[in-house]
């Protein structure tokens, strides 16, 4: 969420990075509203000022004997105590549209980052690894998978479309997947390892932006709880309405969750394959540190996403995203998208973002400097390493062999149980 006073001190300067979002210049209406609401608080302040004063004065009047003024001082404090609620109110409400307001609006590109309305704007920044080359044409996963154990028809039996029954080999595969990931994340990388709820309430996702503008992208149960989205969700509120010491920052955390989206915004998108689910498993790298921090934590998130890859020798190329693709809570954004030969092409499995002190803003996350009695909003970051399944696809196509089975990357011997190809069930 955005800071009002700065949008009052620079309006030219927000309307120009919205605008790179591709929305209409706010600035004028947002200060409009806040000097609506100032105006208002003044009156009430005055009010209750004089209130006050008049309440005082009446004393001193009776004491003179001066009754007159007294009862003109009476009526006059009877009138204001009949106003006050009604300025209380038209505060209380102008406090609300202005925050509403604030919270729809997505966060402002830094300027490094590239102009552009979509991913066609997205810049490419490096390439790791060589694209396998086949002596028989490779298949797409949903296809090589199936005999494998990755069954999407008793997904759909019992859950509907999007949900995906992992059998025999693929279960374990997927296991050990998620169990390399979380070690090195943890053992290698230094996050600390959570594990958290993935059921929250409404202010969580409000904290990280998904509410109130992409509610219809999760699931709410009947008592208002919401399945988080991703573990960004449960562990970037660990810290809302808390203040920590400079020194306890940088503070990484990780998390292997469940995840859960309901794909509103992606109606029609591959529907077909394990790529995009209702319900799937994340790796989560989440960095809270302070604003000089920031930078170093974003290459460290990167470089720690990149390095899953690389030891799953898995070809992927590093892009960083337009002011346009990115999501609404980040400020800059590094997508990995690996190689899946049976598509031909790269597709997203990562990104890793930067949000600044837009997240802290809406959870009230601070820190106090250790030269300094006045505190400060924390800068968050998150990235995934790695969305399971999506590794779990580029593995499968890119180490399939001719007979239809899949060779089980080097890397996840020690989580496999000896268990190094996957074969027909």
């Amino acid at each position: 969420m955005h800071d009002i006073h700065l949008i009052r001190e620079n309006p030219e300067l927000f309307d120009a990075s919205l605008a790179r979002r591709g929305l209409e210049p706010q600035a004028a209406l947002l200060v409009a509203l806040d000097q609506k609401r100032r105006e208002v608080s003044t009156r009430m302040q005055q009010a209750q000022s004089r209130r006050n004063e008049a309440s005082k004065a009446i004393g001193a009047a009776m004491g003179k004997g001066d009754m007159a003024t007294a009862d003109a001082l009476k009526a006059e404090v009877a009138k204001l105590k009949d106003e006050l609620p009604a300025l209380e109110e038209c505060e209380r409400q102008l406090g609300g549209e202005l925050r509403d307001f604030l919270a729809a609006l997505p966060n402002m590109p830094l300027p490094e980052v590239p102009d552009g309305a979509n991913e066609e704007g997205n810049v490419e920044l490096a390439r790791w690894g060589s694209p396998r080359q086949f002596d028989f044409m490779p298949k797409e996963h949903a296809d090589l998978g199936l005999p494998l154990g990755l069954d999407f028809e008793t997904g759909a039996a019992i859950s509907g479309a999007r949900f995906t029954f992992l059998k025999g080999g693929m279960a374990r595969l997927h296991r050990a997947l998620a169990q390399f990931m979380l070690d090195t994340q943890t053992v290698t990388n230094g996050y600390m390892e959570c594990a958290p709820p993935i059921l929250v309430r409404e202010q969580s996702l409000f904290g990280t932006g998904q509410l109130p503008k992409f509610g219809e992208d999760s699931f709410q149960t009947t008592d208002g709880r919401w399945l988080i989205p991703t573990a960004e969700v449960s562990l970037t509120n660990a810290v809302r309405e808390q203040i920590l010491d400079e020194a306890a920052l940088p503070l990484r955390m990780t998390a292997l969750t469940p995840c859960f989206r309901s794909e509103a915004g992606a109606a029609g998108k591959d529907t077909r394959g394990f790529i995009r689910q209702h319900q799937f498993e994340k790796v989560e790298l989440v960095a809270v540190c302070t604003p000089e921090q920031a930078e170093a934590e974003h290459a460290k998130m990167l470089a720690n996403a990149e390095a899953i890859l690389q030891a799953l020798e898995l070809p992927y190329r590093t892009m960083l995203l337009c002011a346009g693709d990115m999501g609404a809570t980040a400020r800059k954004t590094f997508d990995l998208e690996v190689w899946l030969p049976g598509q031909q092409a790269y597709r997203e499995i990562s990104s890793v973002s930067q949000c600044g002190d837009f997240q802290a803003r809406r959870m009230n996350a601070r820190y106090r400097p250790a030269d300094s009695k006045k505190t400060e909003l924390v800068h968050t970051l998150n990235g995934s390493g790695l969305a399971v399944g999506r590794t779990l696809v580029a593995v499968l196509e890119n180490y399939q062999q001719a007979d239809g089975t899949v060779s089980v990357p080097a890397a996840l011997a020690p989580w496999m149980g000896g268990l190094m190809r996957l074969e027909p069930l």
